[in-house]
């Protein structure tokens, strides 16, 4: 038991200190999957082959799952950080450019005061035309008709926050998979006690 559990638990331990880590730092990340391999090798080579699964099996294999859940989180921040810095570069690169959602409320909505507005050209005088640059001059209270404001989705801003604010991930991390590993320890040695 001391040497199966005991090294195990320690694994998946060494796996949540990765949240703390550096987000670029892969090997520190990568390498508790590869002994928690090593381990269930071990043991499985030690023990006699039977039929049915061991109760030893499934805990190690629910640890190698929280282990290589920690690997999943690690890549999905560290995609999530390489996409804000492409952002970042792009717009760096390119700053004049307009940036349509710095000109949208959380609402969804264009304010006036956040856009450039330019005048129309002026066009001849006609009775037709005098009437259209009256209604032109005049202050537009809300969109136009013809104009279509989309609201983003919830789950789309969600996303984008948490792509912007990758480190979240790994704050949130640092508390949810030490309380789902508790959780499965208590399930795991009230059944196999």
């Amino acid at each position: 038991m001391l040497q199966t559990y005991f090294p195990t638990m320690l694994m998946v331990m060494l796996s949540w200190v990765s949240f703390w880590i550096d987000r670029r730092a892969v090997p520190a990340r990568i390498t508790t999957v590869l002994t928690m391999s090593t381990i269930i090798t071990g043991v499985s080579a030690s023990m006699p082959q039977v039929s049915y699964v061991k109760a030893v099996d499934i805990y190690l294999w629910a640890s190698f799952l929280f282990v290589f859940l920690s690997v999943i989180e690690y890549a999905a921040v560290n995609y999530f950080t390489t996409v804000e810095e492409m952002k970042k570069l792009k717009r760096a690169k390119n700053p004049n450019s307009y940036d349509a959602s710095q000109a949208m409320a959380f609402d969804g909505c264009f304010h006036d005061n956040d856009i450039d507005l330019t005048p129309f050209p002026d066009v001849s005088s006609t009775p037709n035309t005098e009437r259209n640059t009256q209604s032109r001059n005049s202050t537009v209270s809300g969109p136009t008709e013809g104009t279509r404001l989309r609201r983003e989705h919830p789950v789309r801003q969600h996303l984008s926050f948490i792509m912007s604010n990758s480190y979240m991930i790994d704050s949130y991390s640092r508390v949810i998979f030490p309380l789902a590993y508790l959780l499965f320890n208590i399930i795991y040695w009230s059944l196999y006690a």
